[in-house]
């Protein structure tokens, strides 16, 4: 009896995996290390996800794997054939004359032929059409409709029609149904709309029914207390999540991993990594993504590498996403050979996202190989029509990098040619290279008309943003402009982004360079989770110089 407990249990939760769509990058999670200069970062697990890559947990249910299984070989290119029916099914017309079609043509309809189709509607974000799908499995049952088909109906139900109506269809799905997968799927919909109460009043009747709730069910709540004002009940939900005998997933970890990666805290990061190991659950390739990349924003690349090498190893198959994050750490570390390899196995996959050139053109404009990044963002042009500000940004943020301010204003001037309208990020980019150029008053300028347009939460607390910004601070500093430097140091501070020293000591720099004294420098620091080094104490030795 035990044996099958275990075998319905694992059954159960991978059908919620197929099911349910889980962003590891949502609310604070969003993109805070994705590396594309462009207004809405994709997900770093997501779309890499993950990014935003365990960004999205979409895997195929064990159920679904066997249906599919038990069509003959020879049938396979006719499964494909139905999804493909219904996938050029013309919008506003219904799926229910494609099915009287197939069957017209004497084909019967598996339940593996639903299973790939709704597979393959739910990759395409066709949400609708995967309901249209269900709601006729149901009433036409061209075969007996088991759990999973009632959890598919009741998932896209929920999504499209709201929770009241995924309630309603709940109580009329016959009770022999009406199970842990059901419940669980009713909760995720319930979180995914932010309903925090419902979705505990369902969990405390599965606890009184004796049904175990999934792991995906507390990913899912510690994702919506991922912000920093909410953040303190996350160890609350580990707490009930052990006492309910949830055994913590490894995208349970990613997931607090990626809360510590994107508030910038190291420390954190090590702590829950630790916990994983004491807890024996083996890290994935998104586990070390994560790692690898906290590390390299945090400038420190020998431990970066490391987890670079775990990715390497790791590495199941050739995941796009993976290979993206590996050319931009490859950008990091300076390492145009692993840098070039990667880039010639993202070439060799059957499609190149122009996401992948966007990186790939930062990646080399990070190592100083500009000729590359011009060759690549050619490439791009020829193949992909020219559509974002993300792909102007690319080249232009790798001209403005090195000071190459003609090219850039030259870029811009295409850009704008081209419909595609300039951003903040754009404008920021522009005000580094006027001042790497030495055009101190127009990088002014500039950045003012970036700050005079609007700009989410999530682009301030990107990486490219923060990144540009602390290098446009640097320079400030050098000129000892401590005004300049203190604004745009409140937007590090607003990031977290100010944990590291190295963004501390560039506050400090311009009060050396400005020969301003203020004792209160290492207390601010201290206060703002940074910790001072060598060069701190011989920076503000010679701050006390300027004590009147």
């Amino acid at each position: 009896m035990n044996f099958i407990s275990i075998l319905r249990q694992r059954r159960i939760t991978s059908a919620l995996h197929q099911t349910i769509v889980i962003s590891l990058s949502k609310q604070s999670i969003h993109s805070c290390h994705s590396f594309c200069s462009k207004t809405s970062d994709a997900n770093f697990t997501s779309e890499n996800s993950e990014s935003k890559k365990e960004e999205r947990l979409i895997a195929q249910s064990a159920e679904s794997k066997k249906e599919e299984k038990l069509i003959a070989p020879g049938m396979v290119a006719t499964r494909n054939s139905l999804s493909q029916r219904i996938e050029s099914v013309p919008m506003g017309e219904s799926v229910g004359s494609t099915f009287q079609s197939w069957m017209g043509d004497g084909l019967p309809i598996h339940r593996g032929d639903i299973f790939h189709t709704i597979n393959r509607l739910r990759k395409l974000k066709s949400n609708k059409r995967a309901l249209e799908v269900m709601e006729w499995v149901i009433r036409e049952r061209p075969y007996r409709p088991k759990e999973l088909d009632y959890s598919y109906l009741l998932e896209f139900t929920a999504k499209l029609h709201g929770i009241s109506q995924a309630e309603s269809l709940f109580s009329r799905i016959p009770s022999e149904f009406q199970n842990e997968l059901l419940y669980n799927n009713l909760i995720l919909g319930c979180l995914n709309r932010g309903m925090i109460r419902l979705s505990l009043a369902y969990m405390k009747k599965m606890r009184e029914l004796g049904h175990p709730i999934s792991y995906l069910v507390f990913n899912q709540l510690i994702i919506l207390h991922s912000s920093p004002s909410l953040k303190k009940s996350i160890p609350k939900i580990w707490t009930q999540m052990k006492a309910d005998k949830v055994i913590p997933h490894v995208s349970t970890f990613n997931i607090l991993l990626k809360i510590e990666a994107n508030q910038h805290n190291i420390e954190g990061l090590l702590k829950v990594f630790g916990d994983m190991e004491r807890a024996k659950v083996e890290p994935n390739e998104v586990s070390y993504c994560i790692l690898a990349t906290a590390h390299a924003v945090a400038r420190l690349y020998t431990v970066s590498e490391t987890y670079i090498e775990a990715i390497e190893k790791s590495a199941t198959g050739q995941n796009w996403s993976t290979l993206d994050i590996l050319v931009i750490l490859y950008g990091y570390l300076g390492n145009r050979s692993d840098l070039e390899r990667t880039w010639g196995i993202i070439l060799e996959l059957s499609h190149v996202r122009s996401k992948s050139y966007v990186l790939a053109i930062e990646a080399f404009g990070r190592i100083g190989d500009i000729c590359r990044a011009e060759e690549l963002w050619s490439v791009m042009k020829s193949k992909n029509s020219l559509k974002s500000n993300e792909q102007f940004n690319s080249l232009i943020a790798v001209y403005c990098r090195h000071g190459l301010i003609t090219k850039a204003t030259a870029m811009y001037k295409e850009m704008e040619q081209s419909g595609c309208k300039p951003n903040a990020i754009t404008f920021r980019h522009l005000a580094l290279g006027c001042l790497k150029a030495g055009l101190v008053k127009e990088a002014i300028k500039t950045l003012q008309l970036g700050m005079d347009m609007e700009a989410s939460i999530k682009v301030k607390r990107s990486t490219p943003w923060l990144e540009t910004t602390l290098s446009i601070v640097e320079i400030f500093a050098d000129n000892g402009d401590v005004e300049n430097v203190e604004k745009l140091f409140e937007e590090l501070k607003k990031a977290n982004y100010t944990r590291y020293t190295f963004v501390y000591n560039a506050l400090i720099k311009a009060y050396v360079k400005g020969k301003v004294y203020d004792p209160n420098l290492l207390k601010r620091m201290i206060l703002g989770g940074a910790r001072p080094d060598s060069e701190t104490y011989s920076l503000l030795k010679v701050i006390d110089k300027f004590q009147t």
